[in-house]
């Protein structure tokens, strides 16, 4: 008992210290940086990399002996991650190809920042640091694990909307993308390349063509979209079911496990 109070005692302190420096600080960062260096994406990623200090501690004091790759879940084959994304929006990619035109002028720093940056750090922070060592390391099920990171997650990304309508839209849209995104890590075999090539060709997609201002998007920005969620989960089924692996999220797994992962 006392070592489970511990591991949710540290766990939580380390989130809520990233939190607080993030809520305060990541902007003064990035601005001290980019003033620095005249560059908003190094900018951006030093800010993300200084504000994720108090995960890193937090990690090392309660998995001393894990590998640091292996608790962010980076240390799987990335070809493997990034052939799932590819393949599996390619229907967005087609959809938006056929029903919208290209932005006409792209920044390649905001670009870099909106798909790359973004991506890959709000996976090792949301996925694999707040949702995927709860799953992992405890007897939280996957709900229970999912739930409040996706929670977060959606809520950082409210700034999007300027009406009630548009906030609610996109809270909902994140909050289950997020769920969508961490049972896709966690079927790979906590392999979080999936997520991340995911996350950054969705963004990236979004971003080059003019489908919509916003994360709430459209009717025919969100069917793409839903048509490659839909083809990436029969991807990955039809993996599990040809190669006669077992599920890791099944009924008996939504809210707790009888065991660690």
């Amino acid at each position: 008992m006392n070592k489970i109070i511990s591991f949710f005692f540290f766990f939580v302190l380390g989130f809520f210290v990233y939190y607080f420096l993030d809520l305060f600080y990541f902007k003064t960062i990035q601005t001290f940086v980019r003033e620095l260096s005249g560059s908003k994406a190094l900018a951006h990623v030093a800010a993300y990399s200084v504000t994720m200090i108090p995960l890193i501690i937090t990690l090392k004091i309660l998995f001393p002996k894990k590998n640091m790759a292996d608790l962010f879940s980076i240390n799987k084959s990335v070809l493997k991650g990034f052939n799932l994304a590819f393949i599996g929006t390619l229907p967005m990619l087609a959809g938006y190809l056929i029903n919208f035109s290209l932005t006409d002028r792209i920044d390649i720093q905001s670009l870099f920042i909106n798909t790359i940056s973004s991506a890959f750090f709000e996976e090792l922070i949301f996925r694999a640091f707040l949702i995927g060592i709860l799953y992992r390391f405890s007897r939280l099920g996957f709900i229970t694990s999912a739930l409040f990171g996706s929670f977060l997650f959606a809520q950082v990304h409210l700034y999007q909307g300027s009406t009630g309508t548009e906030i609610i839209e996109i809270f909902l849209i994140t909050f289950f993308g997020s769920v969508f995104f961490s049972w896709v890590y966690f079927e790979m075999d906590f392999n979080l390349w999936a997520a991340i090539f995911l996350h950054i060709l969705m963004n990236l997609y979004w971003e080059i063509f003019n489908v919509s201002e916003n994360v709430s998007g459209n009717l025919y920005g969100n069917s793409f979209k839903i048509l490659s969620i839909l083809l990436i989960i029969a991807i990955i089924i039809y993996r599990k079911y040809n190669n006669k692996v077992l599920f890791r999220i099944t009924p008996k797994t939504l809210f707790t496990k009888t065991k660690t992962a």
